[in-house]
C-alpha cells in the first residue's frame, strides 16, 4: 500500500505532529481544518470559507475535489452559529452532498469558530 502525505504548512502540523491530508487505500483523509493564514477572519462564515479553501487545496493536490467528498464532520464551539455557514456549504458541495455530522466542542484555540474534517474517495 502506498501512502501519500500532504502538508499545508499550517503552524499546528509541526507542533502537534500531523499533516493536512493522507491518501491511502483509495481515500483522502483530510484532517480537521480551521481557518488558515496570517489574516484569519473573526466571523464564522469567513473562517468556514478559509477552512474550505485549505481543504480544497489539499483535495486538489491529492487529485480530487469537493465532488469526491463522502463524509464531512463539522466541529463548532457554538452550535448556534452553524446555520450561518449553511449557504456556503450547500454551494461548496452542490449536487454531491456528503454524509455529515456536527459536534459542539472546544477547538484548538478560543478564536476558532469552526473546524472541518473530510474524507473523500479518489476519483
Amino acid at each position: 500500500m502506498t501512502i501519500k502525505r500532504i502538508s499545508s504548512g499550517g503552524e499546528y502540523e509541526a507542533k502537534v505532529g500531523y499533516c493536512r491530508a493522507v491518501v491511502a487505500n483509495g481515500f483522502i483523509f483530510v484532517a480537521g481544518t480551521c481557518a488558515q493564514g496570517d489574516d484569519i477572519p473573526e466571523d464564522i462564515v469567513g473562517q468556514c470559507q478559509s477552512a474550505l479553501d485549505a481543504i480544497g487545496k489539499a483535495l486538489a493536490e491529492a487529485g480530487a475535489s469537493f465532488a469526491d467528498v463522502v463524509r464531512v464532520n463539522y466541529y463548532l464551539p457554538d452550535m448556534s452559529e452553524f446555520e450561518l455557514c449553511w449557504p456556503l456549504l450547500v454551494k461548496t458541495f452542490g449536487a454531491n452532498p456528503p454524509a455529515a455530522t456536527v459536534t459542539e466542542c472546544n477547538l484548538i484555540t478560543p478564536k476558532d469558530r469552526i473546524e472541518i474534517e473530510v474524507t473523500a474517495a479518489l476519483p
